[in-house]
C-alpha cells in the first residue's frame, strides 16, 4: 500500500544511484496526468531536496504496477549508462518470490519460451519460435516452500520480457494468484515480489545488493 511518502520506500541513496521498495499498486512511471507514480515521487522528493535545480532520474529497469519489489533508478547519466549495460549484458542478477495454487510437475526447472506482447490488450502470449515479434525468454524456478495448498516459488529471470514471469508460469500450468490477466485467483493481490537484486556500482564496479520482504497479502502464510 502506498503511504504518499517515498522516503518510506528508498533503501539506498547516493549522488549516483536510488535504490528503492515499490509498494504494489504503483506504477513505475504513468502517462495519465495527476496520477502518482516512482518517477514523480522521486523527482519532487530529489527537487525539494535541492531547490532550483532540475533532477536527473533515470529509468534502466520496470516492474509492473501491480509487482512490488526492488529497483534501482540513476540518478546521472554515467550510471544510467552503466546499469542498462549491465542489464543488457545480463549482469545485474533479478530474483522474484512468487505465489502458485497449483502444484508443480518439478520441484525446480527451467521455461524456455517465445512471447509476444500486443499493444492493444498490453499482454503478452505464447507463441511458437519463429513468430514475427516474438522474443525468446527464458528463466529458472524452484519450489521452496508449501503451505495450505500453497505454493511459494523463488524465481531468477535469465531475460526481461513483457509479463514473462506471469505468462510463462500460467503457460506452464502454474499461474500465480491474484493475477486476473492470466488466469489466476482472484482472492488477493498478484503473489509477486522482486526481492531481490545484485548489480555492479556504476564506476567502481563494487556488488551491491539487495533484498526485501514481501508485503503482499498472498505472502503471509509463508515463513519468510
Amino acid at each position: 500500500m502506498w503511504s504518499g511518502k517515498i522516503e518510506d520506500y528508498i533503501l539506498y541513496e547516493d549522488k549516483n544511484i536510488i535504490v528503492c521498495h515499490k509498494p504494489a499498486g504503483l506504477a513505475v512511471q504513468n502517462a495519465r496526468i495527476g496520477s502518482a507514480d516512482m518517477e514523480s515521487a522521486l523527482k519532487n522528493y530529489l527537487y525539494k531536496k535541492e531547490p532550483g535545480k532540475m533532477p536527473y532520474l533515470g529509468i534502466v529497469h520496470r516492474l509492473d504496477q501491480p509487482v512490488e519489489g526492488i529497483l534501482v533508478f540513476a540518478h546521472t547519466p554515467f550510471a544510467a549508462k552503466e546499469l542498462s549495460r549491465q542489464i543488457s549484458g545480463g549482469q545485474m542478477e533479478k530474483i522474484y518470490l512468487a505465489v502458485t495454487k497449483e502444484k508443480p510437475e518439478k520441484e525446480e526447472g527451467i521455461l524456455e519460451d517465445y512471447l509476444k506482447k500486443d499493444g492493444r490488450t498490453n499482454m503478452s502470449a505464447v507463441v511458437a519460435e519463429g513468430t514475427p515479434g516474438a522474443k525468446k525468454a527464458r528463466l529458472s524456478y524452484q519450489v521452496i516452500q508449501e503451505e495450505t495448498e500453497r505454493f511459494l516459488i523463488k524465481i531468477k529471470l535469465d531475460t526481461g520480457r513483457h509479463h514473462q514471469i506471469r505468462v510463462q508460469m500460467a503457460h506452464a500450468g502454474m499461474p500465480l494468484t491474484g493475477d486476473r490477466k492470466y488466469g489466476g485467483t482472484t482472492d488477493t493481490a498478484l503473489g509477486l515480489c522482486a526481492c531481490s537484486l545484485t548489480f555492479l556500482y556504476p564506476g567502481s564496479r563494487k556488488k551491491m545488493h539487495f533484498k526485501v520482504k514481501p508485503k503482499g497479502e498472498a505472502f503471509k502464510s509463508f515463513s519468510l
